[in-house]
C-alpha cells in the first residue's frame, strides 16, 4: 500500500478510499495508453527534476523490473536536467548512477 493511501486512511476512511480509487486508476493499465515502464519513466523523470533523489532510486529498481534500457533511463535522465536544472542533475546523479550500476546498466 502506497504511504499516501495509509497516511489517509488514518486521517479519514472516506479520504483514505478516495485516494486508494485514485492511485488505482492513475496505474491501471489501459489498451491503448501508456505502458507501466512509460508510466514509471515519466514519474522518474518527474522524481528527478525535483531532485527526490529517494523517490528516483525507488523507481528504478521498477524500471528494472518493467524492462526499461539503458537508454531510456538516460534519456529520461537528461529530460530531467532540461527540466529542473543542472544543478539538481548534478544533486541526483551520483545515487543514480550507483542504483544503475547495481542493477546492471
Amino acid at each position: 500500500m502506497p504511504r499516501s493511501v495509509a497516511y489517509a486512511e488514518r486521517l479519514n476512511e472516506d479520504f483514505g478510499e478516495g485516494l486508494a480509487g485514485f492511485y488505482k486508476s492513475v496505474w491501471a493499465e489501459r489498451e491503448g495508453g501508456l505502458s507501466m515502464k512509460n508510466k514509471h519513466l515519466m514519474v522518474f523523470a518527474v522524481a528527478c527534476s525535483n531532485n527526490n533523489v529517494e523517490s528516483a532510486v525507488k523507481i528504478m529498481e521498477r524500471l528494472h523490473k518493467f524492462g526499461a534500457t539503458r537508454a531510456e533511463i538516460v534519456d529520461t535522465m537528461m529530460i530531467a536536467a532540461w527540466t529542473g536544472g543542472i544543478q539538481n542533475f548534478t544533486d541526483f546523479s551520483a545515487a543514480i548512477l550507483k542504483e544503475m550500476e547495481k542493477l546492471g546498466y
